[in-house]
C-alpha cells in the first residue's frame, strides 16, 4: 500500500459497515464542521461587511453621479471618460508613479545594504533591528509626517544642520515645489525597516557553504554578492518589491500631511489618493471619487501582474 493510501485510509478511519455506524460518524463530522465554520464567522462577517460589500457599493457609485445628499444618478461611463480630460488627476498621475518610482527602488537598496551589514554579526543586533525598524512602524503616521514638516521647514532642522556646518540655507523643503516631493520620498525611503527585516531573515537562510566554495575558488566579495546573494534571495527581493510597490501607490497620509490636505505646493504633492480624497470627501463628487479608487485597483493589479510575470527571468527558486 503507498503512503497517499495509508493517509488516505487513516483519514476515512475504519471501514463502515452498518448504516447506524455511517449515520454516527457523519453526524460527528456535521459537529466538527459546525465548529469549523463557527470560529470562521467573525473572518468572513469581515470579509464580507467591510471589504466585499463596500467593494461592490463603490463598483455600483462609480456608474452614478452621487453627491451624498440626492440618491445616485446612474450615468453610465461618465465618471471614466471625464477623467480623460482631467488634467489635475492627470497631474496627480504623473506625481504618484514618480514617487512610486523613484522611492520604491531606493528603499529597496538601503533596506538590502543595511539587512546585508546586520547579517555580519556585529554586536548588539537586536538593538540595532529594533532602531531600524522602528521607522517604518511610525513612518506612515500623523506624527511623524507633522515631525518630517517640522524638520524640513525654512527654520526647520535641517536647515539649521546645514547653516552649522557652513551651508547657508533658507530653502524651504516643503514650501518650494522644486523639492517638496523629493522630501516626500525621503520619509518614504526612510520607512525601510520593514522590508529590511524581510531581508535580513531571507539572508539567514542562504547556506554558508556557498560562500566557502565561492572563497576556495578566489571570488571576491562583490562576486560572491553578485553570484550568490542576489539569487538566493531574488524571491525575498520579489516579494518586498510586490508589497512596497502596492504600499506606495496606496501612499496617502504623508502627502495629505506634509501638504496640508492641498497637495500644494502648485500641486507638486498631489498624490492619486490625495486628489481622490479631495474628491470623494471635499467635494463630495463620490461617483468621480469610487470611478477613480477603481482605476487605481487597476492600475495596482497591472503593475502586480508585469511582476509576476517578469519574476520568472530572474527569480530564483531553490526547489
Amino acid at each position: 500500500m503507498s503512503a497517499i493510501s495509508e493517509l488516505s485510509s487513516l483519514k476515512r478511519g475504519p471501514r463502515l459497515r452498518t448504516k447506524e455506524e455511517r449515520r454516527a460518524r457523519a453526524k460527528e463530522e456535521g459537529r466538527d464542521n459546525k465548529a469549523g465554520y463557527l470560529f470562521l464567522l467573525p473572518w468572513l462577517v469581515g470579509l464580507i461587511v467591510i471589504t466585499i460589500g463596500p467593494m461592490l457599493i463603490s463598483l455600483y457609485l462609480s456608474f452614478t453621479d452621487y453627491n451624498m445628499i440626492q440618491a445616485p444618478q446612474w450615468v453610465g461611463l461618465e465618471n471614466f471618460t471625464r477623467m480623460l480630460h482631467d488634467d489635475r488627476l492627470i497631474h496627480s498621475l504623473k506625481v504618484t508613479f514618480i514617487y512610486v518610482f523613484v522611492g520604491v527602488p531606493l528603499q529597496l537598496i538601503l533596506a538590502l545594504a543595511i539587512a546585508v551589514l546586520l547579517d555580519k554579526g556585529m554586536r548588539a543586533l537586536s538593538f540595532y533591528r529594533s532602531i531600524f525598524y522602528l521607522p517604518s512602524m511610525l513612518g506612515s503616521s500623523v506624527a511623524i509626517a507633522v515631525l518630517w514638516r517640522q524638520m524640513f521647514g525654512t527654520d526647520g532642522l535641517v536647515n539649521q544642520a546645514l547653516n552649522a556646518i557652513g551651508i547657508h540655507s533658507t530653502i524651504g523643503w516643503i514650501s518650494d515645489p522644486k523639492y517638496a516631493l523629493g522630501t516626500i520620498i525621503l520619509l518614504h525611503v526612510w520607512t525601510f525597516g520593514s522590508p529590511m527585516v524581510i531581508f535580513l531573515a531571507g539572508l539567514r537562510q542562504i547556506p554558508e557553504m556557498y560562500y566557502e566554495a565561492a572563497a576556495v575558488d578566489g571570488a571576491t566579495r562583490w562576486h560572491r554578492f553578485a553570484k550568490i546573494t542576489l539569487p538566493m534571495l531574488s524571491p525575498i527581493i520579489f516579494f518586498n518589491l510586490v508589497l512596497q510597490i502596492i504600499g506606495a501607490f496606496q501612499s496617502f497620509t504623508q502627502a495629505f500631511v506634509v501638504s496640508g490636505g492641498t497637495g500644494g505646493p502648485s500641486d507638486s504633492t498631489m498624490f492619486f489618493t490625495l486628489y481622490l480624497y479631495q474628491k470623494g470627501f471635499g467635494q463630495f463628487q463620490m461617483g468621480y471619487a469610487s470611478a477613480m479608487a477603481w482605476v487605481l485597483l487597476v492600475i495596482i493589479s497591472i503593475f502586480t501582474a508585469i511582476n509576476f510575470f517578469a519574476s520568472k527571468y530572474w527569480v530564483f527558486y531553490d526547489d
